[in-house]
């Protein structure tokens, strides 16, 4: 089989264990024909998975385990196996082995999709504490995979109705306002910008800048970011000939009216968007690490162990994560294609006596 005509391989890293990862992973992947769309290869180990699919009865799930990427077989549910001992899984508890293991998958998958083996990278939720070690010294999958891929990642949380970027992402509320810099606003707008154009196909985008403080300032009584960086920032944009509107204050913003006249909104800090993205998109919002070469979404919810081992865990968010991974990668592929050949503008040379007007 052609690399051109093969299935989508998404490398899908497996979480901590005791969470509720492994649930919506054999969830999603328990749906009739679900290998007829693409290759699911789970980095993590045969035992494990067997162990958690005989617990959700789910006796239709056939694994094809395997040793290493180069052996993946398309059309099947592979299984990487990264360790062959037992493991010992301790619902809702959180453990050391729980964040090695995690990492383990994690790197394994990554590598994955950098070798060319896979080709988008969804991940399940880790836990931020028990996964740091000397290799994994990162606030999250964000930071990792900036510095694997060597890129300047955008957390960008994605939906139908609602697209969210951010300026700063898992950092203190107190260390927020130090990030908030002129270099730092404009990028993170150009960085939604040109996603909007290559990944979603959005030929104008319309992006929405919500300001830092209460009522985006209250024209410097409140706060004097949004005077002295944030609507310098937009001037430029504006005069670059992009769509950029605001700063909005983030408390009145996020109506249906606003939702639907903007492609996407760039909010200045974690909660300030993810609170409102949560609460319109929870069950179909996808977390897209966007900037990168590669594609990596995850589900927009986390390890969840007060649930984890009892068999409810919702597994919506994490198949529109690989729902939307396959779909920006067809995405990326065809606006490379569009773009690649595009014919430069050469001059006439005109022969003598035409008309030179």
């Amino acid at each position: 089989m052609s690399e051109a005509s093969r299935k989508i391989r998404v490398a899908i890293s497996i979480g901590d264990y005791n969470g509720i990862g492994i649930e919506v992973i054999l969830k999603t992947l328990h749906e009739k024909e679900i290998t007829e769309l693409f290759t699911p290869v789970i980095f993590g180990s045969t035992k494990l998975l067997s162990y958690q699919k005989d617990r959700l009865k789910f006796d239709k799930i056939n694994f094809q385990g395997i040793q290493d990427p180069s052996q993946i077989v398309d059309g099947k549910i592979n299984v990487v196996n990264l360790w062959k001992d037992q493991i010992d899984v301790q619902f809702g508890k959180v453990t050391k082995e729980a964040g090695t293991h995690a990492f383990e998958s994690l790197k394994a998958a990554t590598e994955s999709v950098g070798n060319g083996f896979t080709d988008v990278l969804v991940t399940a939720p880790i836990n931020k504490d028990n996964i740091q070690s000397d290799e994994f010294n990162f606030p999250g999958h964000t930071e990792y995979l900036a510095e694997t891929w060597k890129g300047r990642a955008l957390m960008f949380l994605v939906s139908e109705k609602l697209k969210v970027g951010l300026v700063s992402q898992h950092v203190p509320i107190k260390d927020v306002a130090k990030q908030i810099t002129n270099k730092s606003v404009y990028y993170k707008i150009q960085q939604i910008h040109k996603s909007l154009i290559e990944d979603y196909a959005i030929e104008k985008p319309k992006i929405a800048v919500l300001g830092l403080n209460p009522h985006a300032g209250d024209n410097g009584l409140l706060g004097a970011e949004e005077k002295e960086i944030i609507i310098p920032v937009i001037k430029s944009c504006i005069e670059k000939n992009q769509l950029i509107f605001g700063p909005y204050p983030a408390d009145s913003f996020f109506t249906p009216k606003n939702l639907d006249a903007f492609d996407a909104v760039l909010a200045m800090y974690h909660d300030q968007g993810l609170v409102a993205f949560k609460t319109i998109s929870f069950d179909e919002g996808v977390n897209y690490t966007a900037g990168l070469k590669y594609v990596r979404t995850s589900p927009d919810h986390g390890v969840a162990y007060d649930i984890a081992g009892k068999g409810i865990a919702n597994e919506e968010s994490f198949k529109e994560a690989i729902y939307t991974a396959i779909e920006l990668y067809k995405n990326r592929a065809e606006y490379k294609e569009l773009t690649k050949n595009v014919l430069q503008h050469i001059p006439l040379k005109l022969e003598k006596g035409d008309n030179k007007e």
